[in-house]
C-alpha cells in the first residue's frame, strides 16, 4: 500500500507541475516591441539597453526599425509597422489630432546647461554673431517640426518680434549643412550633434535651447493599442531604459564604441564629442504639452485643441 501511495503521490505531483508549466512563463517575455529609430544622440540610451541586455533583463524583446527621416518614422507608426518611436510633442499632437493614435511615456533627451539640443548657427560667412543680427534674416528649419517651433520660441525669448523672425524651408539636414557652409544660406537650426560639425566647418553659434529646455526636448511615444494591451512591456522597456541612463551618465565616454556603429556622431566628431546627461523618468508638463499646441494653432498647422491628459500617460514610468 505504501508503494501504492508513493506511486500516486508522485503521478500527482507530475500533474501539477505539467499543469503549472505553461503559465509560469511570463507572459511578457514573448512581446517583441518594434521601435522606428532615427540615427540621433536621443537614442543612445536604447542602444545600451540592447547591449547590456537591460530588456531582456525586465522580460522584453526590442527590435530597431532604423529610419532616415522623421516623415518616415511617422508612416511606419501610422501604418502599424512599429510599435514605438522617438520623436517630439508636436509629432504627437498630429497623430491624435482626431482621435488617441499615440501616447508620450517618457522624456528622452532635454537640452542642459553646456549640452544644447538644438542650434540656431550662422554661416562664418555672414558676420552674423547675436540674435539681434538674424532680424530679417532667412533661418533654414524644417518646416511644421520641432526646429521651426524652437527657432522661433528661442528668437521671440531674446526679444526679437513676430515679423523680425524670417524661416526658409530647407527639409534636408545634409542640405542645410551644406548651404551654411557655402554662404548660400546665412543661418540655420541644426539638432545636436550635426550643430558642432557645422561649427567645425566654420559656422557660428548663435543660440541654443539649453537655457531653455521647455522647447528642445524629445519623448518616447508609443501606439495607444500597443499601451493597452502590453502594458507590462512598455512598464519593462521604460524600466530598462531607466537603468540604460543612469548607466550613460555615470560614465559618458564608455559607449563610444555605440556612436560610431549606430552612425549617431560622425566619424570627425567622435574624438571631441561629448555625450549629454540624459534625463531620469518624467513626462513633460502640460505647460510644455500647451505652448507647443499654441503654436502650431498660430501657425494655422492644427485647428484644434489636443488634449494633453489624453495623449500624455505618465503611468508606466517605473
Amino acid at each position: 500500500m505504501k508503494h501504492i501511495r508513493l506511486f500516486f503521490m508522485i503521478l500527482l505531483a507530475a500533474q501539477l507541475v505539467a499543469a503549472c508549466g505553461p503559465t509560469a512563463t511570463p507572459a511578457m517575455e514573448s512581446v517583441t516591441l518594434k521601435i522606428a529609430v532615427l540615427p540621433i544622440i536621443d537614442a543612445l540610451p536604447m542602444y545600451v539597453a540592447q547591449q547590456e541586455g537591460l530588456f531582456s533583463k525586465h522580460g522584453v524583446n526590442v527590435e530597431f526599425v532604423p529610419v532616415a527621416s522623421a516623415p518616415e518614422r511617422d508612416q511606419l507608426v501610422a501604418a502599424q509597422q512599429a510599435d514605438g518611436m522617438i520623436n517630439e510633442t508636436i509629432s504627437d499632437m498630429f497623430f491624435n489630432k482626431d482621435s488617441v493614435q499615440v501616447q508620450t511615456v517618457r522624456y528622452a533627451l532635454r537640452p542642459t546647461e553646456g549640452y544644447g539640443h538644438f542650434f540656431i548657427l550662422a554661416s562664418g560667412k555672414s558676420g552674423i554673431t547675436t540674435p539681434d543680427g538674424l532680424k530679417g534674416v532667412e533661418i533654414g528649419v524644417s518646416q511644421g517640426t520641432v526646429i521651426e517651433y524652437v527657432t522661433e520660441r528661442l528668437l521671440q525669448a531674446e526679444g526679437l518680434s513676430a515679423d523680425e523672425i524670417k524661416t526658409i524651408p530647407v527639409p534636408k539636414l545634409p542640405d542645410r549643412m551644406a548651404l551654411l557652409a557655402s554662404g548660400e544660406l546665412q543661418a540655420g537650426t541644426l539638432p545636436d550633434p550635426l550643430g558642432a560639425l557645422a561649427v567645425q566647418s566654420g559656422a557660428v553659434i548663435v543660440l541654443d535651447d539649453s537655457a531653455h529646455p521647455e522647447y528642445g526636448f524629445s519623448i518616447y511615444s508609443f501606439r495607444k493599442d500597443v499601451i493597452d494591451q502590453q502594458p507590462e512591456a512598455i512598464r519593462g522597456f521604460l524600466a530598462a531604459i531607466e537603468e540604460a541612463v543612469k548607466l550613460v551618465n555615470s560614465d559618458p565616454t564608455a559607449f563610444t564604441t555605440i556612436l560610431s556603429e549606430a552612425k549617431i556622431v560622425p566619424a570627425p566628431l567622435l574624438e571631441a564629442y561629448k555625450v549629454p546627461p540624459f534625463p531620469t523618468a518624467g513626462v513633460p508638463t502640460e505647460d510644455e504639452w500647451n505652448d507647443a499646441l499654441s503654436w502650431t494653432q498660430d501657425k494655422g498647422m492644427l485647428d484644434v485643441d489636443v488634449s494633453y491628459a489624453d495623449s500624455v500617460n505618465p503611468t508606466l514610468l517605473p
